[in-house]
């Protein structure tokens, strides 16, 4: 495997201007040389290059594009098997800064207490000093600290919260990693990536089981992957493309700093932290080598019938048109993933007849109706349309919006004696934010019921602000239309969209 080195940009010497020539031979001829009223013309200087220039802006959100990973892209895309050796000089003040302007402003603290704005009353000095720690091997990784938040099935989920240089020195060192990764990871990989969302992935879900011969659909849900994550296969999946040991070293402190809880250190022996900056990238590197490729390659030459996959961080969705294929690739799959030290959760991963014919199958069988899965937010269901075709409809999954609806009645209880407009206000920001990601077509319903559970949510806190509150429904219906948006399709049909982001669809996108 060959290595590539990567150099920094203006770190050597400039290269000295060519002086323009004074001998008369040197001088580029005129134009009309033959005629007496032609001019000769001093002879061009060498063209100097813009390397000294740290970074530029091309993109149409108009964020910095430092060139020097702009040049790490193009060489990860020409050359896929190489590896690069000289990485952590793109690690500059400036990506730090730019790092630093990125993250959260009102995140939680770690466990050193230090928040965004306390870091940024001197912030030059500070990156300065710490861009200096990072490259004399003097940055030392500190401990996570635990925090739990409560699941919508009621259990715990726990996160870790890193110090804020933790967040600083992950965030930069993504930016150069992702320009390396983004062109090593497949299609069908959609979490946590640069220009990829959720809707995204619900786009290419529905686009494949509308368009292609999918009959049968396998939701996979790995147990608890952020915690088993294995540190051994983990350095080693980065070790195929990043042979910088600076590097990889600064991967192995954040895999060992530890967690902190209720003031106990607690090492950590596998997983990432959930809730780190890095967390998601090293997710995705972690299964772009143990489930993306080999589930290519299976596709390629196990499979007998049309094969789509759709992932988003370590939720999986399969599609097959033949059962035997969903079978053996459930079987192999489980096999696959013990060997990396993941498992798939027996509860929660499901092999179920799904598709455009999948009714018909059924009730040709004398069965019901096919059953449903979930996947980001939605539930998915074989319908029909007015016409009476195939129509993929999706639902917001009702564990979800009562989970958000609680969280809304306590908001309001603790509001409750604040000016009426002030709740309106606050209430439209709320369900504005819950119809920017629900508001898909086929899920007016949804979007409708929530509005109304909202609705009287605040009409029930009215109520109560006083014995004497005589708070009708009148009123509330005009306080909800005067605040409040109505439940109406913000996204477009998710066929449309994906064939606008992808005009030559690939069964692979």
């Amino acid at each position: 495997m060959r290595e590539i080195r990567t150099c920094s940009l203006g770190g050597g010497r400039r290269p000295a201007r060519k002086r323009a020539s004074s001998d008369p031979t040197a001088m580029k001829p005129a134009n009309k040389a033959g005629q007496l009223a032609a001019e000769w013309v001093e002879q061009r200087a060498e063209t100097e290059g813009n390397t000294v220039e740290p970074r530029t802006r091309r993109t149409l959100c108009r964020e910095s594009v430092f060139q020097g990973l702009d040049r790490v892209r193009q060489a990860a895309k020409a050359r896929k098997k190489e590896r690069f050796t000289a990485l952590l000089h793109h690690v500059t003040v400036d990506l730090l800064k730019d790092a630093y302007s990125w993250l959260k402003r009102d995140a939680a603290p770690g466990v050193d207490g230090v928040t965004w704005q306390e870091y940024g009353q001197d912030p030059e000095a500070n990156l300065v000093d710490l861009h200096a720690r990072i490259h004399r091997g003097a940055y030392r990784a500190q401990p996570s600290r635990r925090k739990y938040i409560a699941k919508p099935d009621g259990r715990q989920r726990p996160l870790g919260i890193a110090a804020l240089e933790d967040k600083i020195v992950q965030r930069a060192l993504v930016e150069v990693l992702n320009a390396i990764y983004e062109e090593d990871f497949l299609g069908f990989s959609y979490g946590f990536r640069p220009g990829r969302g959720q809707h995204d992935a619900l786009d290419a879900l529905a686009a494949a089981i509308v368009r292609t011969k999918v009959n049968w659909i396998l939701d996979a849900d790995l147990r608890s992957f952020f915690d088993s994550v294995s540190h051994k296969w983990l350095v080693r999946f980065v070790e195929h493309r990043i042979g910088d040991l600076r590097v990889i070293r600064l991967l192995r402190k954040w895999l060992k700093a530890g967690v902190m809880e209720e003031g106990v250190i607690t090492p950590t022996e596998a997983g990432t932290p959930q809730g780190a900056v890095a967390s998601p990238l090293l997710a995705n590197i972690y299964l772009h080598y143990a489930f993306d490729l080999w589930a290519q390659r299976w596709r390629q030459h196990h499979a007998h019938g049309n094969v789509i996959f759709v992932r988003y961080a370590d939720d999986i969705v399969a599609g097959f048109e033949h059962e035997v294929d969903a079978q053996h690739f459930r079987a192999d799959l489980q096999q696959r993933m013990e060997k990396f030290a993941l498992a798939l959760h027996p509860d929660k991963t499901r092999l179920i007849e799904f598709g455009r014919f999948a009714a018909v199958d059924r009730a040709r069988r004398g069965l019901g109706k096919p059953e449903t899965f979930t996947f980001l937010g939605f539930s998915h269901i074989c319908g029909r349309s007015k016409r009476g075709f195939f129509q993929l409809k999706r639902k917001s999954r009702q564990d979800r919006m009562r989970a958000k609806l609680r969280a809304i009645k306590e908001a309001l209880w603790r509001r409750r004696h604040e000016p009426i407009a002030q709740q309106g206000r606050w209430l439209h920001q709320v369900v504005r934010g819950y119809f920017a990601y629900h508001a898909v077509p086929t899920n007016v319903a949804s979007l409708s019921a929530f509005r109304h559970h909202v609705v009287d949510l605040w009409r029930r806190t009215l109520k109560r602000r006083s014995q004497k509150d005589h708070t009708t429904w009148d009123r509330i219906t005009r306080l909800a239309a005067e605040f409040l948006p109505a439940a109406r399709i913000l996204h477009p049909w998710p066929d449309a969209r994906f064939t606008a982001t992808h005009p030559r669809w690939e069964p692979g996108a």
